[in-house]
């Protein structure tokens, strides 16, 4: 671990020197590409209504990301996989999820914080299905690499939201509290597995209910979706 540290101070500090700069100055109350100025509302409802709409979004998509994280080294010993299996398999969720963030940034670029937080909640929930309908091992390793590709691009997603929504004098504590409340579902998705397992004896309740917390999410970020797209009142066929 020291040799891990050290490592990382050699590297990324001397990077942290060459690249990093102040960042502009922008206005406090400058508002995001979404908010508006005259009424002070965002997406045509209050700020604080669509802030904790995100927050709610956070913990659920976090939920499940959690799961498998946390529990697929049990899960494929439950299976008879071998455990060293199951950390290589942990591996190759983690990997994909290293090399396909950068994949993300690239579509969220042009495509924005929103719709990429469905389109990668609509692929972890697909992934979190497959987990409960695969019982071999090879399926099981392209599950975990699918799985590793969506989650990797919701967090960051999240962030850029914000600032696409709200002003950017506000992200020192809506980024904090944002964050606070996926942490809070990465933990709460960890706890759910093991106490779930621990009362059934198996892991398929704890794989619905993470199913049904990442459903919960994407509804969540549709709606935001819509009322970005299509305006407050066409969203929902009131225009």
């Amino acid at each position: 671990m020291w040799t891990y540290g050290l490592f990382e101070m050699a590297v990324i500090v001397p990077l942290a020197a060459i690249f990093l700069r102040a960042p502009p100055e922008i206005a406090r109350q400058h508002g995001g590409k979404f908010a508006d100025p005259s009424s002070g509302k965002v997406l045509g409802w209050p700020p604080g209504l669509v802030c904790g709409l995100l927050c709610a979004a956070a913990f659920q998509c976090c939920v499940p990301m959690a799961l498998p994280q946390g529990h697929l080294v049990a899960f494929c010993s439950d299976l008879g996989i071998a455990p060293s299996h199951g950390a290589a398999m942990l591996s190759v969720v983690l990997g994909f999820g290293f090399l396909s963030r950068q994949l993300w940034g690239a579509f969220s670029d042009r495509a924005g914080g929103l719709m990429t937080l469905a389109v990668c909640s609509a692929c972890q929930a697909t992934a979190l299905a497959a987990f409960t309908m695969t019982q071999d091992e090879i399926g099981l390793f392209t599950v975990a690499a699918l799985f590793g590709l969506g989650f990797s691009g919701l967090v960051p997603a999240y962030v850029l939201t914000l600032r696409e929504l709200f002003p950017a004098g506000e992200a020192s504590w809506r980024v904090p509290t944002l964050l606070m409340f996926s942490g809070s579902g990465m933990a709460a998705g960890a706890w759910m597995g093991g106490f779930l397992y621990d009362w059934f004896g198996y892991y398929a309740p704890a794989f619905v209910g993470a199913i049904v917390a990442n459903i919960l999410n994407l509804a969540i970020v549709v709606i935001l979706l819509l009322r970005q797209h299509t305006g407050p009142r066409r969203a929902f066929g009131l225009a």
